[in-house]
């Protein structure tokens, strides 16, 4: 059964840290290119960040650029969101998604393209 389980959200103050992870199964990761998703109650989801198949390509949204760095560890099949400097509206619900990759550079952040969605991990940044 193809599965994506994120974890490492949580309570977080202003200018902290966190890692989320988003590990898989079911299914061969290389094949797939990632992104993360957030999404505020009340609010569309919106791409956070892609990274391609190969871990070649990645993008970012531009209020996270320079703060957040998307990773992936095939071996492992999990891909990472590693947060820096959080901010109270990075606060949100986050998903990984995989889309099926028809190329090795293939990166997007559009929710209509995914395929598969894990159920999201809460990060909230507060003091």
């Amino acid at each position: 059964q193809l599965q994506l389980v994120e974890s490492g959200g949580g309570l977080v103050q202003p200018g902290g840290s966190l890692r989320l992870s988003c590990a898989t199964s079911g299914f061969t990761l290389s094949y797939y290119m990632i992104a993360w998703f957030r999404q505020d109650p009340g609010k569309e989801r919106e791409g956070v960040s892609c990274i391609s198949a190969s871990g070649s390509s990645t993008h970012y949204k531009e209020d996270v650029k320079g703060r957040f760095t998307i990773s992936r560890d095939n071996v492992k099949s999990t891909v990472y969101l590693q947060m820096n400097s959080l901010k109270p509206e990075d606060s949100a619900f986050y998903y990984c998604a995989a889309a099926v990759a028809s190329s090795q550079a293939m990166c997007l952040m559009s929710s209509n393209g995914m395929h598969y969605w894990g159920k999201g991990t809460l990060v909230t940044v507060a003091s």
